[in-house]
Formats: C-alpha cells, structure tokens, sequence
C-alpha cells in the first residue's frame, strides 16, 4: 500500500479547519492537505467511491487527522470501517476531537485508533498541537 505525503483531514468546523491548515503552513509542511467535511465523504475519498469515484489513485495519505463529532457517519464508524478493509487497515489515524470523553478515548484505541489528541480550548495550543502532528507523522514516522 503506497502512501503518498498527505494529510487526509476530516473536520466539520470550518473554523478548526482553518486552523489546521494555517498550522500544518506556518512549520513548512508543503505536503497536500485534502479536507472532506463529513464521515461518508472520508470513506468515499479512501475507496475511491461516490463524489470521488474518478478520483486518480495516489496511493493512501500518510495520515488521516480524523474528528469523532461529523455528520452523516460519526469518526468512530469510519474508523472502524477502515480498520476493517484491508486496503486502509494500515493507514495511521489520529483522532482530532473537542471530546474529552474517557469513552470516546477508550472506544477510539479499541477501534484501533494510532493517536487520540484532544483539541486545546487555546488558540496557540490548538496551533502548537496540530503543528507537532504534522511533524510527526509527514516528517519523523515510517508508515508501514
């Protein structure tokens, strides 16, 4: 399964989005960054299906930064989805969540889950934690 230096983020709040992006910018991380808003749209995207069925194949983001609270199907049933197929039961997922619920955490480790990082109520936080994600995963890890 190749992977191709991107960052798949899945996030409903345009605001948090923004956010992100400006912090994954400001620490030079040039690699892409492809946002879908809702859960099926990240499993549409990851398959290859619905509004991205002629989507070219570039292999499976490097990560995938993924909210629990997003419409239509929640993060935690995407994440157990992919966990599932094969095609992406390797690909390292962070969940990203406002939630500081003990059951959310649990749940999303059990799902198999690579990281659960709450997001800080501070704006410079916020920014600092996701910069250090990026670094992380596109810069220090080797995906499988």
């Amino acid at each position: 399964m190749p992977f191709n230096k991107s960052i798949l983020l899945v996030e409903d709040n345009p605001q948090d989005e923004i956010l992100i992006l400006r912090s994954l910018r400001k620490v030079n991380l040039a690699n892409s960054v492809d946002v879908v808003r809702d859960g099926q749209q990240a499993l549409d995207y990851l398959f290859r299906e619905g509004e991205f069925a002629g989507r070219e194949d570039q292999g499976m983001p490097t990560v995938v930064l993924l909210d629990i609270n997003l419409p239509r199907i929640n993060g935690l049933e995407v994440l157990e989805r992919l966990r599932a197929d094969e095609r992406t039961c390797l690909v390292p997922i962070v969940i990203l969540t406002s939630s500081d619920e003990e059951r959310d955490r649990l749940r999303s480790y059990e799902q198999g889950a690579n990281s659960f990082v709450r997001k800080p109520l501070d704006f410079a936080e916020f920014a600092q934690a996701v910069a250090q994600l990026g670094v992380y995963w596109l810069a220090v890890n080797i995906p499988p």
